[in-house]
């Protein structure tokens, strides 16, 4: 079974972005999704450094602002129902999009889009729909 990234929303969209990211993902005890933290330079923590944080790129600026940064993701606001995010892909008319409700889904199913493509695999998803993964750790 497949998943539309442009169907992501909440955990699943933010799960999403965090392997996008590369991100180590856990669970807080109330589900939460959270990613181990890293160096200012991006670095993974020395294993003896248990640091997590809340993981929501789709609703939080301070997370999702940087990766729109970064990866050069345009906004447009065409109607007053959703947002348009597009980013270039490198080839003459090669572009990754976004449609959504606020800026930042809109953004973060673009970037989705340009790592993973329009599709995901259901069985690489299924940690953030909607409960723990057994293999994922269980963060305090």
């Amino acid at each position: 079974m497949k998943l539309k990234t442009s169907e992501l929303t909440g955990a699943a969209l933010d799960w999403a972005v965090a392997k996008c990211e590369n991100r180590i993902i856990g669970f807080n005890l109330g589900g939460g999704l959270q990613v181990r933290a890293r160096t200012e330079e991006g670095a993974e923590l020395p294993d003896d450094w248990d640091l997590w944080y809340d993981w929501h790129p789709s609703t939080g600026w301070s997370q999702g602002g940087p990766i729109i940064e970064r990866e050069k993701i345009n906004l447009e606001y065409p109607r007053e129902d959703y947002w348009v995010a597009s980013k270039w892909m490198g080839k003459p008319m090669d572009f990754a999009f976004g449609q959504g409700e606020t800026a930042l889904i809109a953004a973060m199913r673009c970037y989705v889009a340009s790592k993973l493509g329009d599709e995901m695999r259901r069985g690489l998803c299924n940690t953030a729909i909607p409960h723990r993964h057994p293999d994922v750790p269980v963060r305090r």
